[in-house]
C-alpha cells in the first residue's frame, strides 16, 4: 500500500486542475490529517515487517538485482516516503542536469 498527501503545482504555480471539469481538486484539512494519521498508523503497525522489507530492498539495489518482486513486497508494509528514503540511502538522490 502506498499512501501519501501531495500538492501538485503547475509550472506557473497554480494548483492542479482537472481540465475536463475545470475545477480545482484539493483535500480538506480533515482529509489531510486523516491521511497523515493513516500513514503513522501504518508505520506503527508494520514496523518490524517494514524494517526487513526496506533492508531487502536496499540489498537488492546494491547487488544490482531485479527489484520488482522486492519492491512489491515492501509496498505492503512501507509508505512511499520510507521507500524513497531507503533508496536514497543506498543510491543517492537523482539530480537532473540543468
Amino acid at each position: 500500500m502506498v499512501i501519501g498527501v501531495n500538492t501538485f503545482l503547475r509550472s506557473k504555480g497554480s494548483p492542479t486542475i482537472l481540465s475536463a471539469v475545470r475545477r480545482m481538486i484539493r483535500a480538506t484539512e480533515e482529509e489531510k490529517e486523516a491521511q497523515i494519521a493513516t500513514v503513522e498508523n501504518l508505520k506503527a503497525a508494520y514496523a518490524p515487517e517494514a524494517a526487513k522489507a526496506l533492508k531487502d530492498l536496499q540489498q537488492a539495489a546494491v547487488r544490482n538485482e531485479n527489484m520488482s518482486a522486492v519492491l512489491m513486497e515492501a509496498c505492503k508494509y512501507c509508505s512511499l516516503g520510507q521507500l524513497t528514503a531507503a533508496m536514497f540511502e543506498v543510491g543517492g538522490q537523482y539530480r537532473r542536469n540543468m
